[in-house]
């Protein structure tokens, strides 16, 4: 559940920053986002997660 949050937040940032500063339009966003609603009710939303989640522990485990 925390990895979820981590990363509705950390995509929700990029979002916001791309809106502002790299000339991504209010539409183009709302389009993203409805694709990933959309994604996540497909039968592809297992995968999706178990890669995000294999990324995300590949990520959790370097050492500085």
């Amino acid at each position: 559940m925390a990895l979820s949050i981590s990363a509705v937040l950390l995509l929700l940032i990029v979002v916001v920053l791309l809106v502002r500063k790299a000339g991504l339009k209010a539409g183009h966003a709302v389009v993203c986002i409805l694709l990933g609603f959309y994604m996540a009710a497909s039968s592809w939303a297992p995968t999706i997660r178990e890669l995000t989640n294999s990324v995300a522990g590949m990520i959790g485990g370097i050492n500085f």
